[in-house]
């Protein structure tokens, strides 16, 4: 499994991105994750069918929202920009939000049964269903 191979186990003081079931608590796995250093969870949109890449940055002990790449609109994708984003749109006709800057209080992702969710950390694809299990309800945390 390639995802338990780019898993560094983090020494008991340094901090990093924590992967865990939000039932049990559970630890799937832990990424190193320096401050300010970003991943992203891609996924297929259920309504329009298209991906969706969600940004995100740890900030101290928190996890903020910093930008979303997506291809059409449906419901949950924003049609309206917050004060401060910024949309551009890339040569392949996707939408690409920047600047959302916005703090995530309680990030869970339930894993796809159709489509997967792909975790991006340093360049490196982590297919959730593999890690997790399919519907696993995943917390993602600075610990």
């Amino acid at each position: 499994m390639a995802a338990a191979v780019s898993v560094f186990l983090l020494w008991p003081r340094q901090r990093g991105l924590v992967l865990s079931d939000e039932n049990t608590g559970h630890v799937f796995a832990r990424y190193e994750l320096e401050d300010g250093e970003s991943f992203a969870i891609t996924f297929r949109h259920s309504v329009n069918k298209s991906n969706v890449t969600e940004i995100y940055e740890r900030r101290g002990d928190e996890i903020y929202q910093t930008g979303c790449v997506y291809y059409g609109f449906g419901a949950g994708v924003a049609e309206v920009l917050d004060e401060g984003w910024e949309l551009s749109y890339g040569e392949n006709g996707e939408m690409i939000l920047s600047n959302i800057n916005m703090k995530i209080d309680h990030m869970v992702y339930i894993v796809g049964t159709i489509y997967d969710h792909i975790m991006t950390w340093r360049g490196e694809e982590i297919v959730l269903n593999e890690l997790c299990g399919k519907n696993a309800q995943v917390y993602f945390s600075i610990g």
